[in-house]
């Protein structure tokens, strides 16, 4: 199967007729797999998936948009908002796949207005020709169930918000758990054992007398109840977990504004108060040991330079007075000797010149003698003086230095608390803000409880169906069988054994050869190929088990999160393998997370084969310039479109041959 165009007309933001060419043929000998379409968040990407999908399955299409709306309101919806209202909204869909042996080409055409006729489009579906085939048309269900059923739809059309939800959880969810029973046949074999039981039960009613067939139906009718209320506490439940999620939300609102509004300041009060005492009192401790300072030594740091003048002066005048008394000493001690001068007869000239040497050594010595000394400080004042400036001085300052910054900081912290308390609310305000807290945890609680409640009941009802189904079979066995023993009856029950066998054997021929894909895509996609040796697949849950090569489990919590995306995308690839189904590939938001190295797996390994062809949905931050300059140069891609939104206009206009570089 092949998508050859899509055109869209006045569908969601495309307004107007716009038509997007998908065929992978470049020309009659040349093709290439990828359709490349680009386009930013809300510029119409998720609309053009929407469109394919509606085009092929109509009131059944899964939708990203359409939750629970009704048909009418969705294709309501889906009309472009500048859209005249007697014009149409048209969705076509050229697709061409195999049948008989030979190529055919059909054209879905789906069209409705703004209030569609019946709360329905109106089908059309034309062949090569461009007539009109109204006999395909009544049938197309049916038709479009044999090319591309609706339950494995999901494995070729699919998006990252789908392969995100798949990779983070440990089984996968159940529109995949679905489209597994479908691509592996298991639905078969289960409706048919459904339908063999209606048959016997058919029988049964036919085969009992009157008594009997009363007894049989008021057990068939307690089961009808049971499984009517099972139904309907059901879906209380779910409406329960929604409004259990608006009652969360509208918790959080309030306890957002609870804080914003300064209600945990104003509970936090009395403990910020306690804060700044406590600040205050550090303060004021800090303010007496500064006192204290300023009543000793520390105020003489004012005039240290005065001090240390005084120091030098009382040292020099000390060193003259050591010199003078030196003076007399040497002055005597001189007159001796010249005297011995004068009696060793030496020549009158040398003796000459010792005077000279005499008299100009004592002029020096009379200059350190000579200065004013007006200090007159003794030995010990000299020393005090000393430890005083060099010891105690320094000491002091460093001290209240140390002091002086505390008490900042102390300042600084109380007026920090001081507007944390100015911005608390009022005690009024704050109690409104508690009343509406308390008032949507109240809310919370409850939907909790119903919810509980809910749950408990359907837990009950299981077993009481579980009960009465076990009681009809019982009656049955014990009534029925034992007074006729029916061809048909012991015949089904056989049957029904043997397709329990044969839906285990077929499961695990299934799920073995799913393993060997998924294996296989996996190490393909990963760029550790000596990581994961095996994939191995639950029977029952179809969740996914990794080991190594020596057949040790590998944790799933040691795969990073581009790992396991990558491990989703291989599941995806490897279904869609195991399908035996030539369909084309559509992937919205394709690279999600993934690094570099990941991101360059999936561009040269995965898209070229995902399929024949594959549509990819792609911002210019997932297949950035890196990313389709390779794609370019693998000759991969065949045709490429930038959808290209009006935020003004809201609208968006498809642009071909061209995408963000």
């Amino acid at each position: 199967m092949i998508f050859i165009e899509l055109v869209l007309q006045n569908f969601g933001p495309y307004c107007g007729r716009q038509i997007i060419n998908l065929n992978p043929k470049i020309d009659a000998k040349n093709s290439s797999p990828i359709i490349l379409l680009g386009g930013m968040n809300g510029g119409g990407k998720t609309t053009l998936m929407d469109a394919i999908r509606l085009a092929l399955y109509g009131q059944r299409a899964q939708c990203s948009t359409r939750g629970n709306l009704s048909y009418n309101d969705f294709l309501t919806q889906c009309v472009n908002s500048q859209t005249d209202p007697t014009e149409d909204t048209r969705i076509e869909l050229a697709f061409e796949h195999i049948e008989n042996d030979k190529p055919v080409q059909y054209r879905i055409v789906r069209r409705w207005t703004i209030n569609p006729k019946d709360g329905k489009d109106q089908l059309g579906i034309l062949d090569a020709n461009e007539w009109l085939d109204t006999a395909l048309a009544n049938i197309w269900d049916e038709y479009i169930e044999n090319l591309l059923p609706l339950g494995i739809s999901n494995l070729f059309l699919f998006d990252g918000e789908q392969v995100k939800e798949l990779a983070e959880q440990e089984s996968p969810p159940l529109i995949v758990v679905d489209a597994i029973r479908g691509l592996l046949g298991l639905e078969l074999a289960e409706r048919l054992g459904v339908d063999l039981e209606i048959l016997v039960n058919r029988k049964r009613k036919e085969l009992a007398d009157t008594k009997e067939l009363a007894v049989l139906e008021e057990i068939e009718q307690t089961l009808n109840l049971q499984q009517d209320e099972y139904q309907e506490i059901e879906n209380k439940l779910k409406a329960l977990t929604e409004n259990l999620e608006d009652v969360e939300k509208k918790q959080q609102e309030a306890l957002n504004k609870f804080i914003s509004e300064g209600g945990k300041i104003a509970g936090d009060r009395s403990q910020l108060e306690k804060q700044k005492h406590e600040r205050n009192a550090e303060s004021e401790s800090a303010r007496l040991a500064m006192r204290e300072l300023a009543a000793d030594v520390l105020p003489l740091a004012l005039i240290e330079p005065l001090l240390n003048a005084a120091y030098l002066q009382g040292e020099k005048e000390f060193r003259h007075q050591q010199a003078k008394t030196a003076q007399d000493l040497i002055l005597q001690r001189d007159q001796r000797l010249i005297d011995l001068i004068h009696q060793l007869a030496i020549a009158d000239d040398q003796v000459d010149q010792i005077h000279k040497f005499i008299d100009h050594e004592n002029q020096s010595l009379e200059q350190d003698t000579t200065g004013e000394t007006w200090l007159l400080a003794d030995t010990e004042t000299l020393h005090q003086l000393d430890n005083v400036i060099h010891h105690y001085l320094l000491y002091t300052k460093k001290t209240a230095q140390d002091k002086l910054t505390l008490l900042q900081t102390q300042e600084e912290e109380i007026i920090a608390i001081e507007r944390q308390i100015q911005t608390a609310a009022s005690p009024e305000d704050y109690q409104r803000l508690v009343d509406e807290l308390q008032e949507a945890q109240k809310e919370v609680g409850e939907a909790k409880a119903n919810c509980e409640i809910a749950k408990r009941r359907l837990y009950e009802l299981e077993i009481e169906i579980r009960n009465t189904k076990k009681s009809l079979e019982t009656y049955t066995d014990t009534n029925i069988k034992r007074q006729n023993k029916e061809h048909i009856i012991i015949s089904a029950a056989k049957v029904q054994e043997t397709l329990k066998i044969f839906r285990e054997k077929l499961t695990l021929r299934k799920l073995n050869k799913l393993e060997v894909e998924v294996t296989e895509c996996f190490r393909y996609l990963l760029h550790k190929s000596d990581l994961v040796h095996r994939v191995a697949i639950d029977t029952n849950t179809f969740s996914l088990s990794l080991y190594d090569l020596n057949g040790q489990p590998v944790p799933k919590h040691r795969l990073s999160a581009g790992e396991k995306q990558l491990l989703a995308i291989a599941f995806l690839w490897g279904l869609a393998r195991v399908s035996g189904r030539r369909l084309p590939v559509a992937i919205d938001t394709p690279l999600g997370r993934l690094d570099s190295s990941h991101r360059g797996n999936l561009i040269e390994r995965y898209f070229p084969s995902a399929s024949h062809q594959v549509i990819l949905l792609s911002t210019d931050t997932e297949i950035g310039k890196k990313e389709v300059e390779t794609l370019r140069e693998n000759e991969a891609i065949a045709r490429e479109y930038l959808l290209k939104y009006d935020s003004s206009t809201r609208q968006t206009t498809v642009i071909e041959n061209q995408y963000f570089w």
